[in-house]
């Protein structure tokens, strides 16, 4: 039916994700991770090789800002490069259609945007038609709750009037009318979205402190809440605007209200597994971990623990169909360049290739092993629909 995607709907359960992050900082300095982590001249041999690894399925994005550089002229050959490297490649790829980079003619905070963001959107997913014959699997704009907090704290340049909350439902208003011209363009196209899943930990235990940092927690739930209508319906939100609910997961999501990182393996640390359960239930729909992943030699270790936890949030019945590494190369940090060893691959060397690191390698392979049990049984307990079965 219309805004339903069956489970098992991503070729692979792992995923791989490239960072494609395109906005101006504060300073007013554009950022364009593809064009910094040599991806958009790579993107061929960059899928191939995730595909080999058995990440037959892929997060990227587009580069607004290089498509429509003027009102409506659209110059495509940037991302239609990226599609026929797919193709070649025959990977499936969940396209970010917004990943906070916007054309410079546009401010963020108008309405001007969100009729903008609509044609674009509607414009991509007909080429993606066009060129692929498929329909496209989208996220309409990457991390809302983000977006909207970067802006507010002044993080990301502002927009719109500085009244808390404003952003966000702008950014919900803009993801609802996009999605609009989305399906009138192509009625088949699917929405995967990606959200921060956080936790917030009291200070203490005085009832006023406990109660502060619960209602932070809830927070996180208000992009999703919003776009499913939930809340401020208003905006225009309903449950079939979302057809798998994407849940970003890092070392540092969780944190004492107004206060430091709570470190793994403190008393205060929730389990990730809870964190996805609690999700599963709330929404009742397919999820999947949209990003995680972390630097250095921490990389196999985050690794273990969170394909630990999906596959107890599995057998406590929620209904996780991926996982994606995110970022898969490494890549020069937002704030000052820095270098950040992340993910499978390294940046280009010498000779047009990324090396590949091989103990991250090591682990997600024993990761693939230990799932294919459960998600062959998994699949084995689901009805077939098409034999009555």
């Amino acid at each position: 039916m219309p805004g339903h995607i069956p489970p098992a709907a991503f070729e692979s359960f792992f995923m791989a994700g490239f960072e494609c992050s395109s906005h101006r900082r504060i300073d007013g300095h554009r950022l364009d991770l593809v064009r910094a982590t040599s991806h958009d001249i790579h993107a061929a041999d960059d899928y191939r090789r995730c595909a080999e690894l058995g990440l037959r399925t892929i997060r990227d994005g587009l580069r607004w800002h290089l498509i429509e550089s003027a009102p409506s002229v659209y110059d495509w050959s940037s991302w239609v490069f990226m599609l026929e490297a797919a193709r070649t490649a025959g990977v499936q790829v969940i396209w970010d259609v917004f990943h906070y980079g916007s054309p410079d003619y546009l401010d963020q905070g108008s309405e001007r945007m969100i009729e903008s963001y609509a044609s674009f959107a509607g414009e991509a997913v007909r080429l993606h038609r066009a060129m692929t014959g498929k329909a496209a699997m989208v996220c309409p704009i990457n991390e809302i709750s983000f977006f909207a907090w970067a802006v507010e704290v002044g993080y990301f340049p502002p927009a719109g009037p500085k009244r808390k909350g404003w952003f966000k439902r702008h950014l919900v208003k803009m993801a609802v009318k996009g999605i609009e011209a989305m399906r009138e363009a192509d009625p088949e196209c699917r929405f995967i979205w990606a959200e921060p899943l956080i936790h917030i930990a009291p200070r203490d235990r005085s009832g006023p402190e406990m109660r502060r940092a619960e209602n932070a927690r809830q927070g996180q739930f208000e992009a999703y809440d919003m776009l499913m209508g939930r809340i401020a319906p208003e905006l225009g939100g309903a449950e079939d605007l979302i057809d798998v609910v994407g849940l970003n997961f890092y070392p540092h999501n969780q944190w004492y209200l107004q206060g430091p990182t709570i470190p793994m393996g403190h008393h205060e640390y929730r389990p990730l597994s809870e964190m996805l359960v609690e999700v599963a239930r709330r929404y009742s729909k397919p999820l999947y971990i949209a990003e995680t992943g972390a630097e250095g030699s921490a990389g196999p270790a985050w690794l273990h623990y969170v394909c630990d936890e999906v596959r107890d949030a599995i057998g406590q019945g929620a209904p996780i169909e991926g996982i994606c590494l995110y970022p898969i190369t490494a890549y020069p940090g937002w704030d000052n360049s820095r270098h950040a060893e992340v993910g499978l691959f390294s940046v280009i060397h010498a000779g047009g290739s990324r090396r590949i690191r091989q103990l991250v390698a090591d682990e997600l392979a024993r990761q693939q092993r230990l799932f294919s049990d459960i998600l062959n049984a998994r699949d084995l307990a689901v009805p077939d629909t098409r034999t009555g079965g």
